[in-house]
């Protein structure tokens, strides 16, 4: 059984749809048809999206991995938990221009990586 993993692309999936609604609305606002209008409303929330494109693949096959492989409980539904905050609050850094809150969730976001990595080494060997 996949909770996790579906719990995990659901919530960082509507993440990602509402951050490439923002990039679309932003689009539409500024009336930039193509790229960033070197407007830096547009810059911010095309790489907010983007980040999170970047980010959350590697997270979700670690989830993935780690049910396939039969690891469960707490430390994953904790690894989700804290892994999804970290986006929204990158986002919202990022979308905000709040330099802290920006680096908290990218900090939150590497480590809750790091952590899932470490997991799959141990499970896995």
């Amino acid at each position: 059984m996949l909770n996790h993993f579906a719990a995990a692309v659901l919530a960082n999936g509507a993440l990602l749809l509402l951050l490439a609604l923002n990039v679309s609305r932003v689009r539409i606002q500024e009336k930039i048809a193509y790229g960033d209008g070197d407007n830096k409303r547009m810059k911010a929330a095309i790489r907010a999206h983007a980040n999170g494109i970047e980010q959350v693949p590697l997270f979700l096959l670690l989830v993935l991995a780690l049910e396939i492989l039969g690891f469960n409980g707490l430390w994953l539904t904790g690894l989700v938990v804290a892994f999804t905050l970290s986006r929204v609050l990158h986002a919202h850094g990022m979308l905000a221009s709040n330099f802290m809150t920006r680096r908290v969730g990218a900090t939150v976001t590497y480590l809750a990586q790091a952590l899932g990595l470490i997991l799959l080494a141990v499970v896995a060997l």
